[in-house]
């Protein structure tokens, strides 16, 4: 996906965000990220943006404990969401293809305003489903982020980042997320890990729907029930278990 649209992108989720939070309570709970106040989340958001900036500029910092982040009062939690998108898209602009640290390797730094902008949209989902208003994403940002996410954890580095990925490990299983327009993906579970590719084949699990569903639901925003599984459904189940974004 060009930097532009990925730019784009972040500054549509990042104010579709902003708009689903102006005036909700910032002590009220995120269904979807059961241990977080709404401060939380919005806090975490503004943070991420200006610690992948920092990454970008300077090289890795220990990640940030959202708990730890401050973003003000709730009157001005717009401009200072606004604020940390803007200075991540500086960065990403600033330093166009100069490769930069990542969890992964070196990468150009475009990699960062990829990651923050799938971030920002599954947390846009949060905090609309914490406050019942609406949340659209454009199919392309959404197919970009289930390859983004593939991408994650099919990385030999990902069960290092979190334990339970290296229970995707497995012996040629094969699950298929099969969008109702396009390619879909197919993911091949081998000794080594995750595998996959764009594709549009038969698989031992099927997951199908509408590709912004399907997004929501491979990172349990929406429940399974909101998609078609058919197939091997443990075995759906037993992937959705172990992929929590």
């Amino acid at each position: 996906m060009e930097t532009a649209r990925l730019v784009q992108g972040l500054h549509e989720h990042t104010a579709g965000f902003a708009e689903a939070v102006t005036g909700a309570d910032p002590e009220a709970r995120v269904p979807t990220c059961p241990e977080w106040p709404l401060r939380v989340l919005v806090g975490h958001i503004g943070q991420a943006h200006r610690w992948a900036a920092d990454v970008i500029r300077s090289g890795p910092t220990p990640v940030p404990d959202p708990f730890d982040a401050d973003p003000g009062s709730p009157d001005g939690w717009s401009d200072w969401l606004h604020e940390g998108a803007a200075h991540l898209t500086d960065a990403v602009l600033t330093a166009a293809e100069s490769p930069v640290w990542t969890f992964f390797g070196p990468r150009p730094a475009a990699f960062w305003l990829r990651r923050m902008l799938h971030d920002t949209t599954v947390h846009h989902a949060d905090a609309a489903l914490a406050t019942g208003t609406a949340f659209e994403v454009a199919p392309d940002l959404a197919a970009d982020a289930i390859s983004e996410w593939l991408e994650v954890l099919s990385d030999p580095v990902a069960p290092t980042l979190k334990p339970a990925f290296s229970a995707l490990r497995g012996t040629g299983q094969t699950l298929l997320v099969h969008p109702d327009t396009g390619s879909g993906w197919l993911v091949t579970r081998t000794p080594d890990g995750v595998r996959w590719a764009r594709a549009a084949d038969t698989a031992d699990a099927t997951l199908a729907g509408p590709v912004g569903d399907l997004l929501l639901v491979l990172t349990r925003r929406l429940p399974a029930g909101r998609i078609t599984i058919t197939g091997d459904r443990a075995l759906a189940d037993h992937w959705l278990a172990h992929t929590a974004a």
